[in-house]
């Protein structure tokens, strides 16, 4: 993800100052050093890094912070906050009109992912807004970016209007029109994507721009520009008055510096980040919740939106019953892993909840095809083993025809019989807890664990027994 060298970084100076009862002038100075250069690291324009450090330094040096009680707290308090007014305060939502179509131009510069984001947009729009979407082929000067619209299209159901390689206002026109014909909500217009930014291209842009009115002018930004991706925005900014970013590739090996840069050198709100190549990883840009991530707080709502969007209600309610009847079996395993491929890859579901950064980091080092091999697995069962997992527990006979079946090792087997008694403890150690220790555990999910019961190694011998844990 964007944040993870800055969020490191942020992190490692913050934790220096976090335990102590007592702050001093020269701490914050320490902490400060090394804010500012993991802020230049990632890239972060040096104007943005100037003022977000004197703001912070201003703050946290005061009576109250310095002799308050835990003041150390109180300083990641004023971190967050600077991150989240440089970031734009608040999400900033699309405008709509209120009768007839919406129009929405989008522009950025080759490369940046327009085309896809497009994509991304359309789908999110029908997906969450209900809207009905169609998207205008106005990219005229690549043949490629119309065909790759067309090919998006036709993969997400939603209609394209392309003229070829004509004119892009009169495509805009006729698009707009036919648009209105057939009562779509939203039209979103693909405009020229360019190497650099021309007189031509920008004269072209602001023609289509008074054909469509829009009410939305959307620019693509490539995360991996780092801090040119500011630069970049303010100049199609200065010219067009762009109405929002989608920053794109989050994904990639970003350090960060764009989404800290963009909303104070350009001016243009976030709106949307995009990561991944699906066409539903895409979502809104919340200023506060990319503050907490990045200071490794987590992002409990982006998991509770992403598991409200992939898990019916009535779905996950039978799955819970289900679980807390301890009759929970391979069936109802293989149910799960399907919810939670629903709902994204598992190093990036890691760094939404609180206290498990060290977790992430094992997390990234699974391979999310491990889901994938744990179905073949099941699928090798027979419908009796499937129902009453005792039969393979019983049976090293069972479980060698089983990995036989799926082309795997016994210890790939063992493995998932392992995580299938972990799921049935940890609820059965969650329905057990008190008011108490839900709340504690809201704030540091680690600590269920410690609350699980532990397997001890009663045999004799080697191999014998258990396992440890």
């Amino acid at each position: 993800m964007m944040e993870n060298s800055l969020s490191s970084r942020m992190q490692m100076a913050i934790r220096r100052i976090t335990g102590r009862g007592k702050l001093t002038e020269a701490d914050i100075d320490e902490m400060m050093r090394e804010v500012r250069l993991s802020l230049l690291e990632a890239d972060v324009n040096f104007r943005v890094v100037k003022t977000f450090t004197a703001n912070i330094k201003e703050q946290a040096i005061g009576e109250k912070i310095l002799k308050g009680l835990n003041p150390g707290q109180q300083v990641v308090k004023i971190v967050h906050d600077e991150l989240k007014r440089v970031m734009g305060d608040e999400n900033a939502p699309l405008t709509f009109e209120n009768n007839g179509l919406t129009t929405f131009m989008t522009i950025g510069l080759q490369g940046s992912g327009k085309t896809t984001s497009i994509g991304k947009l359309g789908v999110y729009l029908r997906k969450n807004l209900k809207k009905k979407v169609m998207f205008i082929a106005a990219d005229v000067y690549r043949p490629a970016a119309i065909d790759q619209l067309i090919t998006i299209g036709k993969q997400i159901g939603i209609e394209v209007y392309d003229e070829g390689l004509k004119d892009a206002r009169e495509i805009v026109k006729n698009g707009l029109k036919y648009a209105k014909e057939k009562n779509y909500d939203v039209a979103i217009i693909d405009t020229a994507g360019r190497l650099h930014i021309d007189e031509t291209m920008m004269q072209e842009l602001v023609d289509v721009k008074k054909i469509a009115n829009p009410s939305e002018i959307l620019l693509t930004v490539d995360a991996m520009t780092g801090q040119d991706a500011a630069q970049i925005a303010k100049s199609f900014h200065d010219q067009l008055n762009a109405t929002g970013a989608i920053l794109t590739k989050l994904d990639g090996d970003t350090r960060g510096g764009a989404a800290l840069s963009i909303r104070e050198v350009s001016g243009i709100p976030i709106k949307f980040a995009s990561s991944g190549e699906g066409m539903d990883t895409f979502e809104p840009f919340h200023p506060e919740r990319m503050a907490s991530r990045i200071l490794g707080m987590g992002d409990v709502l982006t998991l509770i939106d992403k598991a409200t969007e992939a898990i019916d209600e009535d779905e996950a309610k039978n799955m819970m019953e289900k679980m807390m009847s301890d009759n929970f079996n391979y069936y109802d395993l293989l149910k799960q892993f399907k919810m939670i491929k629903r709902m994204g890859s598992i190093s990036k579901l890691m760094g939404f909840i609180p206290g498990m950064g060290n977790i992430k980091k094992a997390a990234s080092q699974i391979d999310d095809k491990q889901f994938d091999k744990m179905a073949v697995i099941i699928n090798s069962m027979t419908d009796k083993e499937k129902k009453n997992p005792t039969l393979i527990d019983k049976s090293s006979g069972r479980r060698q025809r089983i990995a036989k079946g799926a082309g795997v090792n016994v210890s790939d087997v063992n493995n998932l019989r392992q995580a299938l008694e972990t799921q049935k403890k940890m609820v059965k150690t969650m329905s057990n807890m008190s008011e108490k220790d839900l709340e504690d555990l809201q704030k540091d999910p680690s600590k269920l664990m410690n609350k699980m019961p532990q397997r001890s190694n009663t045999g004799k011998g080697k191999g014998k027994g258990n396992f440890r844990r």
